[in-house]
């Protein structure tokens, strides 16, 4: 059994995605993130960052319990555990892992960075705003490149490459708008290829529950906002 801890974020979705496919038990814990309770000392144990996803595996290496945070990192141990969803061949699997670095290092945070100044930052953030809007739409053309010479981001196999990044790639709609949206032919036809797995389904419903489960980034207050994003009286610099 594995003990997950979650909101309904896409870094939240993809351990969701991993978990259904894999057909892993497991528990949801929500955290309400806009509630502040990631930084209650007992979640900081399980991860000092203050950040979900994190899961405990109770039958972790050698039969004890394991704790692991960052989602990139729990889906390699995933992976690794049930030994699916990386290809057993040596370059198909990096062609994977490197695909799923990309998610990591670009898409979430280029991604991330223009919700923030899109949604959450003060008026005046022009330049802000262009820059990881422009960001977004490179990396978005790099895999709609890749995935014309691919049928999933690492080859030929649905991998974790495709289940890092799919839940970030299917709001492009909702934070892009449709005309944008409309760029990315591909990408839109690998989403709904994904969508249209039965695990992807559940996964995705379950998301969406837990997100009645916790405060909505509208419904925060003031102050749990600024030490969220470490601004106000949070804020070093």
């Amino acid at each position: 059994m594995i003990d997950f801890y979650a909101m309904g974020s896409p870094n939240v979705v993809k351990i969701y995605l991993a978990l259904e496919e894999l057909g892993l038990p497991y528990t949801v814990h929500p955290v309400d993130v806009f509630g502040g309770k990631q930084f209650d000392e007992a979640f900081r144990k399980l991860n000092p960052l203050a950040k979900v996803p994190v899961i405990v595996d109770r039958d972790g290496p050698d039969g004890k319990p394991y704790t692991v945070f960052e989602s990139g990192a729990i889906l390699l141990y995933l992976a690794e555990k049930t030994g699916k969803l990386l290809p057993a061949d040596k370059a198909a699997r990096f062609d994977a892992i490197q695909w799923m670095m990309v998610q990591m290092t670009t898409v979430g945070p280029m991604f991330g960075q223009y919700v923030h100044f899109m949604r959450f930052a003060p008026k005046g953030n022009d330049y802000a705003l262009s820059r990881y809007l422009t960001q977004v739409h490179r990396v978005l053309e790099t895999i709609e490149a890749r995935l014309g010479k691919a049928h999933y981001l690492g080859g030929d196999e649905y991998s974790i490459a495709d289940i890092a990044t799919v839940p970030w790639a299917r709001a492009i709609p909702t934070l892009l708008g449709a005309p944008a949206a409309q760029k990315y032919p591909k990408i839109t036809a690998w989403v709904d290829k994904i969508a249209a797995r039965p695990a992807a389904a559940r996964a995705f419903a379950a998301a969406d529950e837990v997100r009645g489960k916790v405060t909505g980034f509208d419904k925060a207050a003031p102050d749990t906002l600024d030490r969220v994003f470490g601004r106000g009286q949070f804020a070093t610099a």
